[in-house]
């Protein structure tokens, strides 16, 4: 009698399977990377919103998503069509998706400041929303593509690969697409780019929902939505991960929504290309992007050998000393910087691909321990903690700016300019310290994930 299948085996995914579900990262990238470094400076330093104002609303719109976040986890969890239950929503959720993006930077010229704010209100949630429909989803495919943990993990390392290349061409190609596009008018240089990604995004989700497929069959019943949420809370593992997301992503977004001010108030910069078409903004973003890239690939390498929790905390590190040593360096000193970025982006990308790694573990590892099929859920973990991380780090500098008394387009105080660089470096190396402290309450080692795949392969093929 020929022995079964091992369940990479039978969970093999094609590479063009795997293509198209990275591509639609890409998506997703893109708009959050242009979220995060154009949304605080079109409103702040284009429109006059007060910085404070700004910050505020970042931090209270995420009381919708707190909600909205595991609310999508459960429905998706829960629906059945003939095309599973997660690739429906990237296919019709793609348009709305579009829309509200390009609405947020869209706001009447003739708006006064109260109105202003209410259409940043009205249109940062209902685009948050429309994310969260999508992308909740999304994540929920990853979980349920191959039953075998190390080919999730590959399939993860193409997700944050095309989640990278979002990074690099929002760093290389913003700035300069504003500047041309508007031909002198960056409100509509970025409404045009914005447009741009709208298209891009709908292409993409379209390509993962042609060309993926759902391998994990759903269960017949999945226990009721409030005794799933309890199920995830008592997970310590998935708490652990989730912090680490959010503090993680809010360093890497508190620089970027800092950046434009950084190199504007305090290095000085003029906007001149220092490199082809780069200006330093630009060359910035790039580097972190293209360090995101390298953090994949080494990321996804690594955790064949290593325990993911242990290179979790080495990204972590990394990433934080690397953003103090750019505190260090000369204001001038634009390829040292680079490089440093470049490093900065690696520690990333590294924390990402095994975050999102570790969150379809902890799905499978639910599943074994509690038999609850609620890998969506599990999943909105780490849209939330991205979204929550994208909030945190963009009202940071909010906050920190109003506080130290900046003045847009004006000479800063000294006081104004140390806010700056502690909203740029010094508060986000510090966050990473309660997210390495967090990892060390992260359970599920590689022999727990072995014995969980054993034993839910033997259940899957009982129950089929």
């Amino acid at each position: 009698m020929p022995e079964p299948a091992s369940t990479e085996t039978r969970g093999r995914v094609g590479f063009g399977e795997k293509l198209g579900y990275g591509v639609g990262d890409l998506a997703f990238g893109l708009i959050l990377n242009f979220f995060g470094f154009f949304l605080p400076f079109y409103f702040i330093d284009l429109l006059g919103v007060a910085p404070a104002a700004i910050g505020l609303m970042m931090l209270l719109t995420k009381l919708v998503d707190a909600v909205t976040d595991p609310m999508m986890g459960v429905i998706a969890d829960r629906t059945r069509t003939r095309w599973g239950r997660y690739r429906p929503y990237l296919l019709y959720g793609s348009v709305p998706l579009a829309i509200t993006i390009v609405l947020i930077f869209n706001a009447p010229e003739d708006l006064g400041d109260t109105a202003l704010l209410v259409w940043a209100y009205v249109t940062y949630t209902l685009s948050m929303l429309a994310f969260t429909a999508v992308n909740i989803p999304y994540g929920g495919l990853l979980g349920v593509i191959s039953p075998s943990s190390k080919v999730r993990a590959n399939v993860t390392g193409f997700r944050m690969f095309f989640s990278a290349l979002g990074g690099i061409l929002v760093g290389a190609l913003g700035t300069t697409l504003i500047r041309t596009l508007g031909a002198g008018d960056d409100r509509l240089g970025v409404l045009l780019t914005i447009s741009c990604i709208a298209a891009i995004s709908v292409f993409c989700l379209s390509i993962t929902f042609f060309t993926t497929r759902e391998r994990i069959p759903p269960v017949e019943a999945n226990g009721t939505p409030w005794s799933d949420v309890r199920v995830l809370v008592r997970t310590g593992s998935w708490i652990a991960v989730a912090i680490a997301a959010i503090l993680g992503v809010t360093a890497i977004a508190s620089r970027a929504a800092t950046a434009l001010f950084f190199f504007e108030y305090v290095a000085k910069d003029d906007g001149a290309p220092v490199f082809l078409f780069f200006d330093r903004p630009a060359l910035f973003l790039t580097s972190l992007a293209l360090g995101q890239v390298t953090g994949v690939v080494v990321g996804s390498f690594l955790m064949r050998r290593f325990e993911k929790a242990h290179l979790l905390v080495a990204a972590g590190a990394l990433k934080a000393s690397m953003i103090l040593a750019f505190y260090f360096l000369p204001l001038d000193a634009v390829w040292p910087q680079t490089g440093v970025q470049y490093l900065v982006g690696i520690g990333f990308g590294m924390l990402m691909v095994l975050a999102y790694s570790m969150f379809t573990d902890i799905a499978e590892f639910v599943d074994w321990k509690y038999q609850r099929q609620m890998t969506a859920l599990v999943i909105a973990a780490s849209v939330f903690g991205v979204k929550a991380g994208i909030a945190f780090g963009s009202a940071i500098p909010g906050f920190v700016l109003d506080a130290t008394g900046f003045v847009k387009d004006a000479v800063q105080t000294e006081t104004a300019l140390i806010g700056i660089q502690m909203a740029f470096a010094i508060i986000p190396a510090l966050v990473m310290l309660p997210a390495v402290i967090a990892l060390m309450f992260y359970r599920i080692d590689r022999a727990v994930i072995a014995k969980v795949e054993s034993d839910l392969s033997t259940r899957r093929t009982r129950a089929a």
